[in-house]
């Protein structure tokens, strides 16, 4: 076939670039038969709007090229340890180094992980415990695994490393205690046939099902809840307890015999054993956590506590910020520290250790603070932790591996990044490269790419109308693209928007918010207009607003508590609660709250875009009413993927099986049947225009907005997902695919359908991550018009695109951990720009 002129600034085709990466014919995802060469030993990043093909291009092809090339190389036995990445779509490419990705993955959803264990200080920082330690008279010596909760030898034993012990209360068990038994008065059993038949024994047994708990002598109460005994007794189901008194005495054959398991086991064992994330949330809303006492938190066995370095124990050191963990460790790294002289005199290998340990730890740290995060623990969970920060944990722990002639993936590197943080993420790409390794970038920060040695455009549009490199080479000579959307804001073309800011209608006042850094916090927002709430990272933002603001307003309001959708063991997570805090004025203003936030849509694939907007249902419907699925008597349900009427049976509407492979990995196929259809065959013949369901879901939102044209409640919902920037995304489209940013949007959109009634109360965090300029445009745009009709926009933001445009700025800071928590500033973006001790103020326009 023929292949589409190369772009004149790309390398000709004569050149043998030896120093480059030489892709050929790659079509990942949308990339139409893309050629491009990447000069090795450089910071490339690749640039455009989102859902252009940019990712493909970094990730999909290169990224997963390294990665195929490298699982080639291992033993097929060992293979199937290994989660391989795919083939991509691409003819070749040449000269290309192994790689390493550094993605916004979370990776394990675990408690249990954490700053120390990502950045491996925690492997250091052990060893230094063991080997330099002070023990106390008469104490063994203790290897590095018992300074870790992960390990047996380290673990406490009363939480198993927890730092928390869980246990069931009667007033965790029974929430109201006027309730009968009857009426489940016991809400920690299960519900359904399992909890009547558990209510039917007590009857058996000669309990009082009828009289409310509180009345019930302790004795009785306490062995219903708390026995670990479990009697086998007969069961007449559907019979009165009268009745059931004469059956037992007449000896009656009984419906069956049932074993009783009384509150307490059948949750704690429900906890342990479940294989359904369901009901181990379920239960463990009945289940209470507190501090150990044993290890007060620490996790630690207690002979490992006793060991002390610098006059604190392994716990009490990884509760620091990393700040004061570096200041703490430094007098030992240059030697100067009273305590090593007095250990060289006495224990000279001692001494020695003790003083490399501090070195290589003080350094690893130097690039975390250089990275703004001195603010975080060693003890913090990754489960925490936003995705840029955990993407520059590992970022840093890249910097100090010495690694040579490596390509790194990155995605977004400064998502969660002020602009005064930015700085100091370039010093660390720059110290990879000078060690003679290829940083490849997907980055939408102008900063950032100001700094590339090469950018690859790509473009020019989103989804079908993307997937073509527009330009490839130095930064200059991308102003001269006229395709190109990313150059209208390197270049200055597109200064922010000027209008004067609006005035407030009213503000909410809070007072004396304490939780994180916060303490004792007064803050005032403005109602009726668009806030930007900013500061560096770990300033305590997302602390006042996502958390305080979300929580206060949410009880207000009657709601639900906001519960943190954080990965993991719904016990196992980090217990922070807001300890301080009211609101003292405004809430009158305030009739609805909606957080629109970066979580999924879903979990498994069979969520996805039309699903969640509601937008499916207008569609199923629309092919009921179809004249053919009218004479089959087929209903919308019939049109579901999850339903079994009319999916196909197969693959069970995923689309996909799964074949498992010898020595290998288990590899995703479309489904024999279906061909990834999901549906079955006498579904796929009702059509709507000419196209069956199937080919209803592959289309694009902006295919659709053409193809429902004529129908109103489609059209609704397809009109707003391309205002906020998605006409790219097909509406079957896997929620497990979306990005953060991308699910925010949709959210968003979801949001923007409904009827604006004014007073509500909108929420957003760092909405503009994972966005190109271009598209927080159109996101502002939206935004705007939720102000124009009369609702409360707060956005906890870092773009100053976004701040500058805003009617009302709170800068928090002036630092990070224990030096933020406090409002540096508040104004019109004109007046935070003259504020001294802002650290946004420089960054900022001046009014």
């Amino acid at each position: 076939m023929s292949r589409p002129r190369r772009p004149p600034s790309a390398a000709p085709a004569s050149d043998s670039r030896t120093g480059y990466v030489q892709v050929r014919g790659a079509r990942e995802h949308n990339l139409k038969d893309v050629d491009v060469d990447l000069p090795r030993d450089a910071l490339v990043v690749f640039t455009g709007v989102s859902g252009s093909g940019k990712s493909s291009l970094a990730f999909g092809t290169l990224y997963a090229e390294a990665q195929r090339r490298y699982f080639e190389s291992v033993a097929p036995y060992a293979r199937r340890l290994i989660d391989p990445a795919g083939n991509p779509e691409v003819d070749s490419i040449d000269g290309l180094p192994p790689a390493v990705a550094l993605q916004q993955h979370r990776g394990a959803p675990t408690t249990r992980s954490s700053v120390g264990s990502v950045t491996t200080l925690s492997n250091s920082l052990r060893l230094l415990y063991s080997r330099a330690g002070t023990y106390p008279a008469n104490q063994r010596h203790l290897d590095s695994d018992a300074f870790s909760p992960n390990t047996p030898a380290g673990a406490c034993p009363n939480c198993h490393g927890l730092g928390r012990v869980y246990e069931v209360t009667e007033r965790s068990l029974v929430p109201d205690d006027s309730l009968t038994i009857r009426e489940r008065a016991i809400a920690g059993w299960p519900p359904a046939w399992h909890g009547q038949n558990l209510r039917d024994i007590l009857v058996t047994l000669g309990y009082d099902v009828d009289r409310p708990w509180r009345e019930l002598p302790k004795k009785e109460r306490d062995w219903i809840l708390f026995t670990d005994e479990q009697p086998t007794v007969p069961v007449y189901a559907g019979l009165t307890p009268a009745q059931t008194r004469q059956a037992l005495k007449r000896k009656a054959p009984p419906s069956y015999m049932g074993t009783f398991s009384s509150a307490r086991r059948y949750v704690l064992q429900s906890f342990a054993t479940t294989q359904s994330a369901l009901i181990k949330k379920r239960v463990s809303r009945y289940m209470e956590s507190g501090e150990c006492p044993v290890c007060h938190g620490k996790r630690l066995r207690p002979e490992s506590l006793s060991v002390t370095f610098a006059g604190m124990d392994y716990g009490e050191l990884s509760r620091l910020p990393l700040k004061r963990v570096e200041a703490v460790l430094r007098p030992y790294a240059e030697g100067t520290a009273f305590s090593l002289k007095k250990l060289t005199r006495e224990h000279p290998e001692k001494a020695l250790v003790t003083e490399r340990i501090a070195k290589d730890l003080v350094a690893r740290l130097h690039v975390l603070m250089g990275l703004g995060l001195g603010y975080l623990s060693l003890e913090r969970s990754t489960p925490t932790l936003s995705p840029g920060e955990l993407q520059r944990l590992r970022l840093a722990t890249q910097v100090r591996s010495n690694l040579f002639g490596v390509v790194y993936v990155l995605d977004e590197p400064s998502a969660g990044l002020h602009p005064a943080d930015t700085q100091s993420l370039l010093k660390a790409l720059d110290s990879l490269k000078a060690a003679g390794n290829s940083l490849f970038v997907v980055e939408h920060e102008v900063d950032v790419i100001r700094h590339a040695d090469w950018v690859v455009d790509v473009g020019p549009a989103a989804g079908e109308q993307g997937g073509q490199v527009l330009y490839s080479g130095p930064l200059d000579g991308l102003q001269e693209v006229e395709a190109s959307q990313t150059r209208r804001y390197l270049f200055g073309a597109e200064p922010p928007r000027a209008r004067p800011p609006r005035a407030p209608r009213g503000w909410l006042r809070m007072r004396g918010v304490s939780r994180n850094n916060l303490h004792g916090l007064d803050v005032d927002f403005p109602l009726g207009v668009f806030t930007t709430v900013t500061g560096i990272s770990g300033s305590g933002k997302s602390s006042l607003v996502s958390q305080v603001l979300v929580e206060l307003v949410s009880a207000h309001l009657g709601h639900e508590p906001v519960e943190e959708e954080e990965e993991g063991e719904p016990l196992e997570r980090t217990q922070v609660r807001t300890t301080g805090g009211r609101i003292t004025e405004g809430l009158e203003g305030i009739h609805r709250l909606v957080r629109v936030d970066q979580k999924p849509i879903g979990r498994t694939p069979r969520s996805n875009l039309a699903t969640y907007t509601g937008l499916f249902d207008h569609v199923r419907k629309l092919f009921a009413a179809t004249p053919a699925a009218r004479t089959r008597k087929y209903d919308a349900g019939r049109f579901s993927f999850n339903v079994a009427k009319g999916r196909c049976e197969t693959c069970e509407g995923e689309g996909f099986v799964s074949v498992e492979l010898l020595f290998l990995p288990s590899v995703y196929a479309p489904c024999p049947t279906c061909h990834g259809a999901r549906y079955n065959e006498k579904t796929l013949e009702v059509r709507f225009q000419g196209k069956n369901i199937a080919e209803v879901l592959g289309m694009t939102v902006d295919a659709a907005h053409a193809f429902f044209a004529e129908e109103p409640l489609a059209l609704r919902a397809l009109s707003v997902l391309r205002e906020v920037g998605l006409g790219y995304l097909r509406l079957g489209q896997p929620a497990t695919e979306l990005s953060g940013g991308e699910a925010q949007r949709i959210k968003l959109a979801t949001e923007l359908q409904r009827p604006q009634r004014g007073h509500t109360l909108y929420i957003l965090d760092e909405p503009t991550t994972g966005l190109h300029p271009a598209d927080v445009d159109k996101l502002m745009a939206q935004l705007d018009g939720l102000v124009d009709a009369g609702n409360t926009v707060i956005l906890v933001e870092h773009d100053m695109r976004v701040v500058s445009a805003s009617d009302w700025v709170i800068d928090m800071g002036p630092g990070a951990g224990d030096e933020g928590g406090h409002v540096v500033a508040t104004g019109t973006p004109a007046q935070v720009s003259r504020a001294p001790r802002s650290r946004t103020a420089p960054f900022l326009a001046p009014g």
